[in-house]
């Protein structure tokens, strides 16, 4: 397997310094060699020595190869600056040391073509007072980068100068903005033109075997202490669409994501993008090739490289941004001073807060539809700020600057490279993509097992049964209730005998309280050392989950896997489950840090903190200066459900053999290699149910395909006409779960009325029959990272209309889901891209220019639409996935009628044939891991003209049953054919003219051999 995988690290600095903050990384006290093999890491020093030297020329310069005679001349004239530094230095403190701040010029211009200003005038390269309106002013108010950003400060214009930055109060009509008080909007205290505190290297920057490299020399100190004096800046070409750039300490390793990515030894021959490295002001312009684009360009603001402050910004070039999770908000990111704040929380999906997980990766859709993407790969607790120059701004706490550019240049290539760089996605097993039934709530296994009788009576499909944690002995994770769930064992066995599947749930939080001897899982994890400790690595650290006191296991200690699988074992052995939940992997804490607290140091309270909720890194967590086997927990909180995953993925194939599904709260970049997430404890409202879709599209570009929210709703009552819209939504998303809490009403479908039942009954059918479509699509996200669940400007980038829809999502390029999401909705207003669009069910064509459609919406239908231009599979659905596969497959062909041509489609991601479709399917047993390693699939070829339709087989596995084609539908056939054959003879059809669809049912045609469908 390849992509983001923990892997063994040099020695490597802290991410927070202090006292306490020298992230030392050893044992703890845990007697086994950490997963991550990190030598104790050295304390970070208190004052850096800083060093000054004059500037180069001001204009940007590309790097070059070097003549060993040019190296020689560059020898002497770094000595000659030597020299002239001492008459340098004494004037450049003097000046940063007044109230004026140290001014390199003014922001680095791209070749060719030049970017938009910052300033509202010409640039300013002046040496005027942090109060002067010569320079500060010239700073247009979306041009202002905050030079206060801590949270909660109250900024006076004397605070400001002492960071020798502007002071500018921003007035309004109403008098003055709330900037001053720290509200996030235009900041009255900002850097002025040309503020700077490194130098490019005197001598140059220099190629490497992968690009160009160099150091910064800190001029000038931030407010943050312990600034890093010398950052090496390195650039690595590593492929075409792929560019790496790093600012690291370039004398003292510090700490990295312990991860593996693309090993890389020479750059990229033909990028799609230009580099530029730029002497003053210093930094990194990225350029697309084929447009000039600028896509980055460090060089709009200064960077801070501190111990625990970092801060890169660069210029964005378009508002249209995507991504940056986890976080409930639109689909497209407000790029109105909007700050996003990166620290896995247990919190309810709420707006302009952190969530459960943190995704650091942003898709941006330029002018003419190209679209690129940047990841910072870094764990620790950050900012993101986005405003309108636009311009973007990290701001993390810890670890080392580490960016990814990814050209694509279509979204789904971005995320393609994406997931290239992280991991692509695991393929779930094929029972995994049925519905799944919960609730916290049943009481009893004799309670679950009503449920799902009343299912199985009521003819609704259902795959797996879930149990939350009332099925615990005392909610001690790894035991079951043998009094209220006595009848468990009986009633997995029932479930497998029904062809279902069973899930549990498991939190991290182990009981510490229990009488000794009497619960192994503890007393096996404390006598191997496996648990997270306190800060001086004496005993673990103790907090309170459902259980109460409760410790933390340690997944980043390599002897934590075997203790994991142990128990996993244990509870198996007893009670068969096929699937895991795991929960609560924040790590929650119902208490803040740890019953002892936390100690007062850098880490717990570093300089700056985000704008995290509850205002603290340790709210409903654990303490950050907790010990974990190869570091802080200050630098791996972000990573703690990533490695739960990880450890519980490997654990599941050892135990089963089988593919997993392992559904997580808490993720990270990779977590999507490993497992799929739910949306978190969400509300039955309606604005939850539309706000969900956002959520789903936005894992999917975060390369977790395998995604959704609690269906009906977490908390709080549904009802039934939420619910049947809420059904009729989640057939459609990726991972289908209904699930409530305790108290709360039931929801599952059985509940409701005969005519609530049999809509739900209907879009699960629905779902059923294209398991085939969703399948081939895991399959795609598997091999090449595309996405499962997609937005429509996936597709159709050139298309203004579609940049901010969401409220429709696609699956893979065909199918059009448009949901009713509004209380008494019997329409729903949907957009359809330029083409021809053909609705599912009758096959009527809609040819569309671009425009909303108010399409019927009764109680019992969502509307969905194929693409012309595509070929989807199906099956005649039953009731579990499992009976579901052993039925006829089928075949719908969306022909693009012969008038319309390519580009008509709006711009779509893969240029079709001008007349026709085309599509694939995937198949295999369903659960077997390696799929593609051991050839045991087959992969189909289907292709359409206006009078013939194909089925080629590109890849066999005669040992592994495939269905037999039992119907082909041919949509936008113009007219009645004469005669039909099928592989050459003559077969009998339908033809409906209203609709123009061409059908051939009752077949039972072998899909292993070429298929030949002929109308004229």
């Amino acid at each position: 397997m390849t992509g983001l995988f923990f892997k063994s690290v040099k020695n490597q600095r802290s991410g927070g310094g202090g006292d306490d903050g020298g992230d030392g990384g050893g044992d703890g006290g845990n007697d086994a060699a950490p997963l991550l093999l990190l030598p104790p890491l050295p304390r970070v020093g208190g004052e850096q020595t800083t060093t000054t030297t004059t500037t180069a020329a001001t204009t940007a310069v590309m790097v070059v190869t070097s003549s060993v005679a040019r190296r020689r001349m560059l020898a002497v004239l770094a000595v000659v600056l030597v020299l002239l530094l001492a008459v340098n230095v004494c004037v450049v403190w003097s000046e940063h040391n007044s109230s004026r701040p140290f001014r390199p010029p003014a922001p680095a211009r791209p070749r060719p073509g030049n970017a938009s200003s910052p300033s509202s005038t010409s640039s300013s390269t002046s040496s005027s007072s942090s109060s002067s309106s010569s320079s500060c002013s010239s700073v247009a108010e979306s041009w202002r980068f905050d030079c206060y950003p801590e949270r909660g400060a109250v900024v006076t214009e004397a605070m400001c100068a002492a960071r020798n930055c502007c002071y500018v109060p921003v007035v309004t009509r109403e008098g003055a903005s709330n900037g001053g008080s720290r509200g996030i909007g235009v900041p009255w205290c900002f850097y002025g033109p040309g503020y700077g505190l490194y130098v490019a290297p005197a001598g140059g920057w220099v190629e490497t075997p992968l690009g160009m490299e160099g150091n910064l020399t800190l001029v000038a100190r931030s407010p943050y202490p312990r600034d890093v004096a010398t950052v090496r800046l390195s650039v690595a070409m590593e492929t075409d669409s792929r560019l790496r750039i790093r600012l690291t300490d370039a004398t003292a390793p510090r700490f990295e994501v312990p991860v593996s990515v693309p090993n890389v030894s020479r750059r990229a021959p033909s990028q799609l993008y230009r580099v530029e490295l730029t002497q003053e002001p210093p930094g990194v312009l990225v350029v697309r090739r084929s447009t000039g684009a600028v896509l980055i360009n460090t060089t709009v603001a200064p960077l801070v490289f501190a111990d625990q402050f970092l801060s890169l910004s660069t210029r964005l070039p378009t508002t249209q941004i995507y991504g940056l999770g986890e976080h409930r908000a639109g689909l497209r990111q407000d790029v109105n001073w909007n700050r996003l704040s990166f620290w896995a929380r247990d919190n309810p999906p709420t707006e302009s807060t952190n969530l459960y997980g943190a995704h650091p990766v942003y898709l941006a859709l330029e002018a003419g539809g190209a679209a690129h993407g940047v990841f910072l790969l870094n764990s620790n607790a950050m900012d993101v700020v986005l405003q309108p120059a636009p311009a973007v701004t990290w701001r993390t706490i810890g670890g080392i600057l580490d960016l990814y550019v990814l050209l694509g240049p279509t979204p789904d290539a971005v995320v393609q490279q994406y997931t290239e760089v992280v991991g692509r996605p695991a393929l779930p097993p094929y029972w995994a993509l049925g519905f799944h039934l919960c609730r916290w709530g049943y009481n009893s296994s004799d309670g679950t097992m009503s449920t799902v009788r009343a299912m199985r009576a009521a003819g609704i499909p259902q795959d797996a049964q879930w149990n939350d944690i009332e099925y615990m002995h005392k909610r001690l994770v790894f035991t079951y209730d043998t009094k209220a769930f006595a009848s468990l064992p009986a009633m997995v066995q029932d479930l497998h005998a029904h062809g279902q599947k069973y899930v549990v749930i498991l939190d991290p939080g182990v009981s510490s309280s229990q009488p000794r001897g009497t619960y192994p899982t503890f007393d096996a994890a404390l006598a191997r050392g496996l648990f997270i400790n306190n800060t001086d690595g004496t005993a673990p650290l103790i907090g309170k989950v459902w259980p109460g006191e409760t410790a933390f296991p340690d997944f980043t200690n390599r002897a934590t896997h075997r203790w994991w699988l142990e128990n996993l074992k244990s509870l198996h052995d007893l009670v068969p489950f096929d699937g895991l939940w795991i929960d609560m992997n924040e790590p929650s804490n119902f208490v803040d840090g740890s019953l002892d607290g936390c100690p007062n140091n850098e880490l717990e309270n570093p300089p700056y903190t985000p704008a995290v909720h509850g205002d603290s890194l340790k709210a409903k967590t654990i303490c950050a200066s907790a010990r974990q086997s190869i570091s802080s927990h200050y630098n791996l909180h972000n990573l703690y459900g990533l490695t739960e995953a990880m450890v519980s993925y490997s654990a599941m194939v050892e135990l089963r053999g089988r593919r997993p599904l392992i559904i997580s709260r808490s993720t990270f970049p990779s977590h999507g290699h490993y497992a799929g997430h739910w949306l978190g404890d969400n509300r039955s409202t309606w604005k939850d149910l539309a706000c969900s879709i956002a959520g789903v599209l936005n894992f999917n570009l975060f390369g977790v395909p395998l995604v959704g929210a609690d269906i009906c709703g977490f908390n709080g009552d549904t009802n039934e006409e939420l619910c049947v819209r809420w059904m009729q939504l989640g057939a459609f998303y990726p991972f289908s779960r209904n699930h409530n809490t305790i108290g709360a009403a039931p929801q599952d479908p059985t509940v409701f009325s005969a005519a609530a039942q049999a809509a739900m009954r209907r879009a699960l059918l629905t779902r059923y029959s294209l398991l085939p479509l969703l399948y081939s699509l895991f399959m795609g996200a598997h091999q090449s990272g595309s996405t499962v669940a997609r937005p429509l400007f996936f597709e159709f980038p050139h298309d203004e209309q579609a940049y901010a829809i969401d409220r429709q999502l696609l699956w893979g390029p065909a199918l059009l889901v448009s949901p009713a999401l509004e209380e008494g909705a019997r329409s729903v207003q949907a957009y359809l891209p330029p083409g021809t669009w053909y609705d599912f069910y009758t096959g009527s064509a809609i040819r569309s220019k671009g425009e909303n459609f108010t399409l019927d919406a009764p109680l019992d239908k969502i509307n969905l639409h194929l693409r012309a231009g595509f070929i989807v599979p199906k099956q005649v659905p039953d009731t579990t996935s499992n009976a579901s596969r052993g039925n006829p497959l089928g075949i719908v062909a969306a022909l693009r009628p012969p008038e319309s041509g390519k580009g008509d489609d709006g711009g779509g991601e893969e240029e079709e044939e001008e007349e026709g479709a085309q599509g694939d399917l995937f198949w295999d047993d369903g659960e077997t891991p390696g799929p593609l390693q051991s050839g045991r699939y087959w992969a189909l070829k289907f292709k359409a003209t206006q009078s013939t339709l194909h089925s080629t087989v590109l890849h066999a596995a005669p040992g592994t049953p495939l269905p037999p084609l039992g119907s082909v539908s041919v949509m936008g056939v113009p007219r009645c054919p004469n005669h039909v054959r099928l592989n050459g003879g003559d077969v009998s059809f339908s033809y409906t003219s209203s609709t123009q669809v061409l059908s051939v049912s009752n077949l039972t045609v072998p899909l292993s051999e070429a298929v030949t469908l002929e109308w004229q």
